[in-house]
């Protein structure tokens, strides 16, 4: 059995086959976290431009820097999905600060409202990376509990699974999503408020 600290197979391959330059495994990449990177800095943005372009700094990033991904320090994804809301928040931020000058001198309450908008982008982005993230039978049955407004006994009925099955899959997925507004949720990347 491997090793539990042992980065995925998947992972290595990839950032040794980008460190290699091979264009096909940054296409592959990008098939397989363009819709997570654009979602994310969507969230963070809130503008489909923006987005897009985070998303080619992204890719491009990765390609010139294949090496800066650490595979000990956790998957591929986690990477790629921190390094997207740390550009979405340097662009959020220069963006908001360009326009508190243009407004004139900055007040205080200007600057609190710009670092409220900024954390509110941030709790939302990593609610969006959690989601994404969490085992697809927990997913199921929260867009079934809180997309669809079915109950827990709805939900069970829907996912053909006991009421008892259904409602540890709603409790475990809120306690995921809980954590998007926990500060130093453990296991996070310090991107998104973990330990560095």
């Amino acid at each position: 059995m491997a090793k539990k600290d042992a980065p995925p197979r998947w992972d290595r391959k990839m950032q040794q086959r980008l460190a290699r330059g091979e264009a096909a495994a940054l296409g592959e990449l990008y098939d397989r976290f363009a819709s997570l990177v654009h979602g994310l800095a969507h969230r963070v943005l809130g503008d489909e431009r923006a987005a897009d372009n985070i998303t080619r700094e992204v890719f491009a990033h990765v390609w010139e820097h294949p090496d800066a991904y650490d595979p000990k320090q956790g998957p591929l994804r986690t990477w790629v999905a921190s390094l997207t809301h740390r550009l979405a928040v340097q662009r959020l931020r220069a963006t908001e600060t360009a326009a508190l000058t243009e407004a004139g001198p900055g007040s205080a309450e200007a600057t609190e409202e710009l670092e409220r908008r900024v954390r509110h982008a941030s709790v939302a982005a990593r609610a969006d990376y959690i989601v994404q993230a969490m085992p697809a039978p927990l997913r199921a049955a929260l867009e079934l509990a809180y997309f669809q407004r079915r109950d827990y006994r709805q939900t069970a009925a829907d996912l053909g699974v006991t009421e008892d099955e259904a409602r540890r899959r709603l409790r475990l997925g809120l306690q995921l999503l809980s954590t998007a507004h926990d500060s130093a949720a453990p296991g996070a990347p310090p991107e998104y408020g973990g330990a560095a």
